[in-house]
């Protein structure tokens, strides 16, 4: 904007906003702000919080904990622990087995974080799982069939998710697994007393009942060709995760009978072929799997004397399926764990690891393996290792650091891959699958995939894995082509849909051009969703409104070194139903406005008012009446969550 020198001329057909020779211009700034008001007045926008924005699988978190403590209000006759449910597993079928065991990246990214500590999400999730699954919730059929057939190879996290997602689009979805079981990592990778057996059983009936068909003991690649499936359905989704284990890249290693992969090792125990485990056991690794397989080592303990078929070895492979526990009585085994990073760093959950010592595991940090060390007989007695340091991801030995650790089983849990043997057609070269963004298979057209096959990495991100893939092959089905997908790919609140639930529906809209929609009818007053493009960041919230009120805490069954043998209780225990909604009520409810009455009580003007109750719902609590309005930001300075912001308009 120019700078006006001279007064201007302002009548008749001679008016000049500027005079001759006027060409410094001045800062937009200083023309919006005229002292105590401004031509801005207060939008309402929707924005992602960072919880749903950090989570994997696409959890609406902020819209379920307003469910959780009575914001968000459910309809007359339902509960809000159903329609809390409801919500959750709009993104994931699985709030109570996710609940225990994912380590909540959501957590971390949290906005409460800033004031003291992140919002216990995981315990909420928890509660309302376990909740549904005590009264018998149910997934709903879908409403009509769409005639289109959908193979899901892989019963897993990703397999379910993507089958779950499918089927309430009204797809018929054939679901072909491997093993005897449903559940991939999640019951075979995981021990039972972190996933207990009849919440995972639940979940998955859950999903199943909604009219999947289950093909079990069947491994496509040999029972069934790809061509045979490309055949007989309009779309094949692989989740097939990764079941083969990675060994270590050592000398000694290959081909030594008890050296074994940490996959293998859970595989046999979940299965129940792995009853007991023999003297000195050492785990290579240092993430969750390789705390999961240490924590087993320890609960099974072991027997003085075995024969020689009923060694460890043999039984992870599959070679005998004997009951060692009952052959001679159990007593404890010595567990080492080594991790290449120091203990402080290591990659799984800090409670993990905390547990890990708390049951005797031996856990050194900062150290990497050199040699496998065997006897006479070919069997691995021990590992040569050596002091470390990290230069990023590889490790750099300290010279002269050297030492020995006795051992009878040696078992690595440094990674896995997808056990493609029988499917060179999908297999990449490195036994995974390749996706694009959408989960497509890049040149198979029919061909999308999810979950650690493609990359590995969470439970919940197999999960979203599955999600997004079903969306796509929705796509496809219906146009052959797929759209691009959000930036900010969750699930998120919808305001429409929230008016229609409410009878607040707009009317339609005529098509008549109009400016300025404040009392229109067809119009959502003064509101913007920039929620699949945005994630509001702390330094937009006004935290000033927040006070410190610590985290409810689930307790946890801590089991000592002298208790664990035998020991396979679960762990974590719920909250109770005042203490989960009194943990919900942390939520800040970042970008969303949560009615805490700020703007109604501080602006100067009266121009923010609540919405008549007869049309008030989440969302839609509070308005400005434009012709009171200075635009002094109070409003905006004063939001606790961020979804008042000032813009220009009419």
């Amino acid at each position: 904007m120019a700078k006006t020198t001279a007064k201007a001329i302002t009548e008749g057909k001679n008016y000049r906003r500027y005079k001759d020779g006027d060409y410094e211009p001045s800062a937009w700034q200083d023309e919006i702000f005229k002292a105590g008001w401004s031509h801005k007045c207060p939008t309402y926008v929707l924005r992602t919080p960072p919880c749903s924005g950090s989570c994997p699988s696409g959890h609406d978190i902020r819209g379920w904990l307003d469910i959780v403590r009575g914001i968000e209000k459910p309809a007359e006759g339902q509960s809000w622990q159903e329609y809390a449910f409801r919500r959750m597993t709009e993104a994931n079928p699985f709030p109570s087995v996710m609940g225990r065991v994912c380590p909540a990246p959501c957590e971390q990214g949290c906005n409460r974080n800033m004031v003291e500590e992140h919002v216990g999400i995981n315990s909420v999730e928890h509660f309302v799982g376990d909740w549904a699954i005590e009264n018998n919730m149910t997934f709903a059929k879908p409403d009509h069939e769409t005639g289109k057939k959908i193979a899901v190879i892989g019963g897993g996290p990703a397999g379910l998710s993507a089958a779950y997602q499918l089927r309430k689009k009204g797809h018929a979805v054939t679901l072909f697994e491997d093993k005897p079981e449903l559940g991939g990592f999640m019951r075979y990778g995981i021990p039972g007393y972190r996933t207990p057996r009849d919440k995972l059983d639940a979940e998955i009936k859950r999903i199943i009942d909604t009219g999947i068909t289950v093909k079990t003991n069947c491994r496509v690649g040999r029972d069934l060709k790809v061509a045979d499936l490309e055949r007989d359905f309009d779309a094949i989704f692989w989740g097939v995760g990764t079941h083969a284990g990675r060994g270590l890249p050592l000398p000694g290693w290959a081909d030594t009978p008890n050296c074994v992969s940490g996959v293998a090792f859970l595989k046999a125990f979940n299965e129940g072929r792995l009853q007991a485990v023999t003297g000195r056991i050492i785990v290579v690794g240092g993430g969750d799997t390789s705390i999961d397989v240490a924590s087993v080592a320890r609960r099974l303990g072991h027997i003085k004397e075995v024969s020689s078929q009923d060694r460890i070895e043999h039984i992870i492979l599959g070679q005998t399926a004997h009951d060692v526990a009952a052959t001679a009585q159990r007593e404890g085994c010595t567990t080492t764990l080594t991790s290449l990073f120091p203990v402080e760093k290591m990659m799984a959950a800090e409670r993990e690891v905390e547990d890990a010592k708390r049951e005797g595991i031996d856990i050194k940090g900062g150290v990497m393996p050199l040699e496998v060390l065997k006897g006479a007989d070919g069997r691995a007695t021990g590992l040569k290792m050596c002091k470390c340091t990290m230069n990023g991801m590889v490790p750099e030995p300290i010279a002269g650091t050297e030492f020995i650790v006795e051992g009878d089983l040696i078992v690595a849990a440094i990674g896995q891959k997808g056990d493609l043997v029988d499917l060179p057609e999908m297999d990449n070269g490195n036994g995974f699958i390749n996706a694009d963004k959408t989960m497509r298979v890049p040149g198979k057209p029919k061909h999308f995939v999810g979950g650690d096959v493609v990359r590995p990495h969470l439970l919940t991100t197999a999960v979203g894995h599955g999600r997004i893939a079903a969306a796509s092959i929705e796509d496809f089905l219906e146009s052959g082509e797929i759209a691009k997908r959000p930036k900010v790919d969750v699930h998120q609140f919808n305001l429409l849909n929230k008016l229609r639930e409410t009878n607040l529906s707009p009317e339609p809209y005529d098509g008549t051009a109009t400016r300025g929609t404040s009392t229109a009818k067809f119009a959502v007053h003064n509101f913007e969703d920039r929620a699949s493009a945005e994630i509001i960041p702390h330094d937009q919230l006004f935290l000033g409104h927040f006070t410190q009120v610590a985290r409810n805490h689930r307790d946890e069954v801590h089991i000592g070194a002298d208790e664990v043998i035998g020991n396979f209780a679960e762990r974590l225990m719920p909250l109770s139903e005042k203490t989960v909604v009194d943990e919900a009520k942390r939520c800040m409810s970042c970008g969303l406005c949560f009615e805490c009455d700020n703007c109604v009580v501080f602006c100067p003007q009266g121009a923010v008012s609540r919405v008549s109750k007869k049309e008030r719902t989440t969302g839609r609590y509070v308005e400005t009446d434009y012709s009171k309005c200075i635009g002094c930001h109070i409003c905006f300075d004063v939001c606790p969550t961020g979804y008042i912001q000032m813009g220009l308009g009419e």
